[in-house]
């Protein structure tokens, strides 16, 4: 019982025979424990750090037991008061786990917090969109949007509408042709937003209120995730772009006019761009949003007009023209 306590076995042994044979030395006390005498003079070090025995006032020279009334009451207040301390110091260190970790909560969202996966994006949208007080701007590239995608961010935008949120939506011209991305845009339009085109527009990019901003991890594989900035310098160059691609663009449903001086249209002229630039047929197209089939038909009007029989000389003759 009294190993409960703290005491080695043979110190609890002594402990007992002290308190049994006030009188007995370290001889009769190493017969009574079955010890030896070296081994009860430890046991009496051990028993006097835990301030079990004293030296005896009536025989000098040996050491008496403290009733266990006293000694063991004593014995308990002390590891009580132990425990306090170290339950103290568990809740200073708990408390200080909880401030590092606040802390890195913040530093992540001062820098930027990594959203993996569709799922963890979409979550963070639709929080961002319940949050948002005052503007929405988002950039669509591409035609390829998926139906299941455009329906939640219908859902999304329907209560952000709702609450006088304004939302701009940043599309590229293909979408025009795109029938799910343009009954979407056709959607938006009629409940409030706001929707233009461009050839060619700046990467994937959602931003609430400027001052909170969802990127893609990877531009070229958006599904991975998205990195959600709001240190202030950041989302400042993201608006600033959206701003410039916006100003570029035109809204949906007004016609895109041909620039009067060499007859082309807006993904025309990008497509030249792209091309004069060494841009495959496969790339361009990724970048204006359209198949490469379309390529090929452009070129071909483009070709045409010039009365070029070939992309080559289609090209010289567009430089002299002053089109690229």
């Amino acid at each position: 019982m009294l190993e409960s306590l703290g005491l080695s076995g043979a110190a609890a042994a002594v402990y007992r025979a002290m308190l049994d044979r006030p009188g007995d030395g370290v001889a009769a006390l190493a017969a009574a424990a079955d010890l030896t005498a070296g081994q009860v003079h430890a046991c009496l070090d051990e028993l006097a750090g835990l301030l079990l025995v004293r030296a005896s006032g009536e025989h000098p020279g040996r050491m008496r037991a403290v009733s266990p009334e006293v000694g063991l009451a004593d014995m308990l207040a002390r590891q009580e008061a132990e425990l306090a301390a170290r339950q103290a110091q568990l809740a200073a260190s708990r408390a200080a786990v909880t401030r590092l970790v606040a802390d890195r909560a913040e530093s992540r969202a001062a820098h930027g917090e990594r959203l993996l996966g569709m799922d963890a994006v979409q979550d963070r949208l639709e929080e961002l969109g319940r949050r948002a007080q005052a503007e929405c701007l988002g950039v669509h590239p591409g035609t390829g949007h998926r139906p299941e995608e455009l329906a939640a961010a219908r859902a999304a935008n329907a209560g952000a509408l709702a609450r006088g949120i304004a939302i701009k939506g940043l599309y590229q011209d293909a979408v025009r042709n795109a029938p799910h991305t343009a009954a979407h845009a056709d959607w938006m339009l009629d409940h409030g937003g706001e929707i233009r085109t461009a050839p060619v527009i700046p990467q994937r990019l959602v931003i609430v209120d400027r001052a909170q901003a969802l990127v893609p991890i990877d531009p070229a594989d958006t599904r991975r995730g998205a990195l959600h900035v709001t240190e202030p310098g950041l989302v400042g160059a993201l608006c600033e772009l959206f701003d410039q691609a916006w100003e570029t663009a035109v809204p949906l449903g007004a016609a895109r006019a041909e620039d009067a001086a060499t007859g082309l249209s807006g993904t025309e002229r990008e497509l030249l761009r792209l091309l004069g630039s060494g841009l495959t047929d496969d790339t361009a197209g990724q970048r204006l949003g359209v198949s490469s089939r379309t390529v090929n038909r452009l070129m071909a009007s483009i070709m045409e007009r010039l009365g070029a029989g070939s992309r080559f000389e289609a090209g010289i003759k567009a430089a002299h023209r002053g089109w690229l």
